[in-house]
């Protein structure tokens, strides 16, 4: 399957730092490469690649070093209104698998602290991180 991913990624191409390592680091995994390392937005003297386009890369004969033009000739773009929502499946052996995952956990980020707030933000990662 080849495919091509484009959008507003929130990861600027034109600077080198730890969230632009991370998905330089996942893109392979995927047979993706980048295509946009110039400014795709201009503002206020500043400029940004946030915008990008991700191609598959295997059996292309694309290198990183070509120029690419992406042409797409008669895509029939349907607008949907369709919503969608994400329904959590609750059963006795969801239940059992997230008291489970709970048990494992030492809580020292919570009963450490002085502080309500950090004791609130502590126990609503632990609990969102092994809920979701």
């Amino acid at each position: 399957m080849q495919f091509i991913i484009c959008g507003d990624i929130n990861v600027n191409y034109l600077v080198h730092n730890r969230r632009r390592k991370i998905l330089d680091a996942l893109l392979p995994s995927f047979n993706l490469s980048s295509t946009v390392y110039f400014p795709t937005r201009l503002q206020n003297k500043s400029a940004t690649a946030i915008g990008n386009i991700f191609i598959h890369t295997s059996n292309n004969g694309l290198s990183e070093h070509d120029a690419r033009l992406i042409k797409l000739n008669d895509i029939d773009i349907k607008i949907q209104n369709s919503k969608f929502k994400i329904i959590r499946r609750i059963d006795t052996y969801s239940v059992f698998d997230f008291r489970f995952k709970l048990s494992f956990e030492t809580w020292n980020s919570i009963f450490d602290s002085n502080d309500v707030n950090s004791m609130f933000n502590s126990f609503l990662n632990i609990y969102l991180e092994i809920f979701y």
